[in-house]
This record gives structure tokens, sequence and C-alpha cells, in this order.
């Protein structure tokens, strides 16, 4: 099926770039395109439901993976649900730009939850994976989308305030995700979303250990996890500014955060195209936060899509 529907791939995701600005699949591992990655078959074995890639938001090459393997299973003919990290109050404007043709699609998905974000999860390159699969979709592929961070009503805000710490809020995301993977037979969910969101065993910030997403997703079906390692780069962000001093500054406002490329450090070494590698079941990894990692080399950070006004001129 992949030799009949390249030709048709190529001008979805390649033809319809607009000026010099790479597209996602462009910034995947230099010979990739529309492509799983080394070492997904490993994912398939273990078939789960749902597969969270926990990412640092703000890079290229995290939507660039993503997209790249959403494509590859979509034109190979699964039907896939793709989630990503916005507010469900975005997600009817999100539907409506995902139903929409090409012509109205990116001025309708900046209206998405992009407009006016300043961090590293309305980035260029989150924009870019969106629009090439809404391109894919276009051609007749089987791609869906969703807006699952936190609650979406007042009544989902009650029925998980019980919880401790910030449970509430991984409470709503993992029912988000489960309640839009309910509405169509899909062959996999795939849920990019911040690495901590995507850890498999409870964190504890000093108010309560609360069960992250991917742990809670787990009582709605098989959840497999996957950990971003990368090498050192820079990832955008929005970071208090160095000199700030809580001593005498008092609480931090709006002009002593500072957004935009930040250093990374290295989380791995490997030289060899992006992969993934998914950890032996054993009793020693019961208890681990993540099934595996995916490699993605590099990083290099991407800027906001649509930032304000004032973050332009800065």
């Amino acid at each position: 099926m992949r030799n009949a529907i390249l030709p048709l791939l190529f001008l979805a995701f390649a033809g319809c770039a607009k000026g010099p600005v790479a597209t996602t699949t462009e910034l995947v591992a230099q010979d990739s395109l529309c492509t799983s990655p080394d070492g997904w078959h490993a994912v398939v074995q273990r078939d789960p439901k749902f597969v969270v890639f926990g990412e640092l938001h703000g890079t290229r090459e995290a939507p660039a993976f993503f997209g790249s393997l959403a494509c590859s299973l979509a034109t190979d003919g699964e039907v896939i649900l793709i989630a990503i990290e916005f507010s469900p109050y975005h997600d009817d404007a999100l539907q409506e730009a995902w139903n929409s043709d090409e012509e109205d699609f990116e001025n309708l998905l900046l209206q998405a939850g992009w407009r006016g974000r300043r961090d590293g999860v309305g980035s260029e390159a989150m924009f870019e994976l969106v629009r090439d699969l809404h391109r894919l979709r276009m051609a007749g592929h089987a791609i869906d989308i969703t807006a699952f961070n936190g609650a979406g009503s007042e009544d989902q805000r009650e029925k998980f305030a019980h919880l401790p710490g910030q449970g509430p809020h991984e409470a709503a995301q993992a029912e988000n995700v489960a309640n839009a993977a309910e509405k169509r037979s899909y062959d996999r969910v795939l849920v990019l979303v911040g690495n901590l969101h995507a850890q498999k065993q409870p964190i504890d910030f000093g108010r309560g250990a609360f069960d992250p997403m991917a742990m809670r997703l787990g009582a709605y079906g098989s959840v497999l996890s996957l950990n971003v390692k990368y090498d050192a780069g820079t990832s955008w962000s929005c970071q208090l500014r160095a000199d700030f001093d809580p001593k005498t500054d008092g609480s931090p406002t709006d002009a002593d955060i500072e957004c935009g490329p930040h250093p990374a450090g290295a989380t791995g070494f490997f030289d060899r195209k992006a992969f993934i590698e998914v950890v032996d079941q054993t009793p020693d990894s019961a208890g681990t936060s993540f099934d595996g990692f995916f490699w993605l080399g590099p990083i290099t950070a991407s800027p906001p899509k649509a930032p304000t006004e004032d973050e332009i001129m800065r």
C-alpha cells in the first residue's frame, strides 16, 4: 500500500509547504519521510492501546519524530487518534479546524490555543505537526485529533477535586484522552505530552503524592510510555530571569519570566538516528516510570507560532 500513496504523500507533506521553513517531516532524521522509527516493532509487539511520548516542550525534533510515526501508521491504513497537550476548552476550535479545508485550516488552528502563547507548547514545530497531519487527513487517511490538557468543565474539576497535589489535573488529562478514544475504533492512540505527565509511578512534590496522567490512563486500557532522550542542544521555554531574587523582588510577575531558547544538556549519547527502545518486562522493571525511551539526537529550539505583540518586540 505504501508505494501507491507515496506521490500523494510527498504532495501532502512537502509540496504544500510555504516559504523556507522546514516541514515536520523534513526535520525528522535525515533519511526519513513518513517512516516508523527503528524499534517501533517492539511497541507493536506489546500492542498497547495508548502510546505516550513524554517530550521536552519547545524542540523541533520531538514533534517531527511524533509526526513521522503518525504519518507512517496512517498511510499504512491504521486508524489513529492524536492527543496533544492543549486545553480541552480549545477542543471545539481544534475540531472545527480539523474538519475545515486547506484554505481555512491554518487561520482556524491559530484560534485553537496557539495565538498568544509564549512557551514551547505552542511552537512552530507543534503547529507544523498538526498542519501536516491535517493534510494527510484531507488526502483520505484516518487521523483524528483531540486536546486533553486538564479539566474541561466544572463537573470534571469537581469529580477529581479530592485527589492530592496535581492529581486533579492528571486525572482529567487521562479521562479526556480516554473519552476521545471511545468515539471510534482506533488501532492506536498516540499521546504527545510533557514527560512529567508521561510517568507511570506516583510523583510527590511535597503536597501529597499524585498519579501522573499515564499512570491514570492505565485504568482505561494498556499503556506504553516512552521518555525522551536527546543530545545537548536548546529548547524554547519560559523561565525566571537569571538575576531574579525572591528576597528582594518578591513574587515573580510576567516581567520576570524570560521566554526563549535555553540550553538543554544531553540526557543520552547514541551515535545513530532517531529510534525507540522498549525495556524488557522483568520483576526489576515493574517499578519504573517508563517502558522505554525515544532518542532524538541533538535538539534545537522551536519558537512560538503566534506569540503576543510584546513577545515579538522583545
